[in-house]
């Protein structure tokens, strides 16, 4: 984005996440007093961007779906802050979250368990309207049609209930209801990962076609790390509870500077031949420590190759790297300048 004097602004944030943690307690004895705690999110901060897709990717158990979860309050946070346009969301009254919920929504993984049963196609996308009292009868009725075309089904499915409809068609039911409200930020968790191969193409062009039509801004979830770098223009890269590497799709997948990250990269197939046979494939050995009593230093050493004493006995910062390019390439690694991938 340019100024009129030529020169690039800086991206304005729609959500700010500061030093987010959320901790589950762990329970024991008659008195059921807490003896310790799940760190599923532990002091993350990043921002998003208005208008981009941020790709939130890590192995499964890493804390992906919690932070989202902590980003709409659908997840309480243990401590930390969630700015979204500049309003404290972790610590608003109620009243005040239900009239702002309008604003950002969610995409659930599961099509099948994510809709109601018994209600109609037309009265689960409808149900937000109805809630925040949105426009008369008629024009909630007309906004579904809207809806259902927007997303590419026949708005005479309107009285069909999600039992009659494939898994793509209901996940685009899914999208339809969370955009019935004109929401700016939608979190997306694992769109695509319980849809046949042959569908997840599909929503995945059709969220970009939604992104650049009503100017959404997207917090894409998923360990699917071929479509996050499809569709995502930054991407986050999480590791037990921890932000360990966020950079640009490009940077981040064609030079990482994290370990962990490259190890994750060299899992995405390459669609040449001749290169995919060339290229080694990094498997991590050991396995990944229990998010109730994470490793001292660096959560990554016990499976690090590279680890060393500091990165064994110091937590590293999550900091800034210098690119080639001059766009911010965050990493926390205590040997990120010395590795050479």
């Amino acid at each position: 984005m340019s100024s009129a004097n030529g020169a690039t602004a800086s991206p304005r944030s729609l959500v700010e996440v500061k030093n987010l943690k959320v901790h589950f307690p762990i329970r024991r004895g008659l008195m059921r007093r807490q003896v310790g705690a799940v760190r599923a999110v532990d002091d993350v901060s990043f921002d998003v961007y208005e208008g981009e897709t941020l790709g939130l990717v890590g192995e499964s158990g890493c804390g992906k779906s919690t932070t989202g979860l902590a980003l709409l309050k659908l997840q309480a946070a243990t401590a930390g802050s969630v700015l979204f346009q500049g309003q404290e969301v972790t610590t608003l009254p109620e009243k005040q979250m239900r009239a702002m919920r309008r604003h950002m929504m969610m995409v659930f993984q599961d099509p099948y368990s994510s809709l109601n049963p018994r209600m109609t196609v037309g009265s689960i996308i409808g149900e937000p309207l109805n809630v925040f009292q949105i426009g008369s009868s008629a024009e909630r009725a007309d906004r579904v049609q809207e809806l259902l075309r927007l997303v590419g089904l026949n708005p005479a499915f309107i009285n069909r209930y999600p039992h009659e409809f494939s898994g793509g068609q209901r996940q685009r039911i899914g999208l339809a209801r969370a955009l019935a409200t004109s929401p700016a930020f939608i979190v997306a968790d694992e769109p695509i990962s319980a849809l046949d191969v042959s569908i997840q193409a599909q929503v995945v062009n059709l969220m970009g076609d939604l992104k650049a039509q009503l100017g959404l801004t997207y917090l894409m979830i998923s360990h699917d790390l071929s479509m996050v770098r499809y569709i995502s223009d930054r991407v986050a890269v999480m590791y037990l509870g921890k932000i360990v590497e966020l950079g640009s799709r490009d940077g981040v997948f064609d030079t990482p500077r994290h370990p962990y990250t490259r190890a994750l990269m060299s899992a995405v197939p390459v669609p040449n031949p001749k290169l995919e046979r060339e290229r080694r494939r990094i498997i991590l050995e050991g396995d990944v420590p229990s998010p109730a009593n994470p490793p001292a230093g660096c959560r990554f050493n016990p499976r690090c190759v590279f680890a060393k004493d500091i990165c064994r006995q110091e937590e590293p910062a999550l900091r800034v790297l210098t690119t080639d390019n001059g766009t911010d390439h965050l990493v926390a690694c205590h040997l990120a300048e010395e590795l050479v991938f």
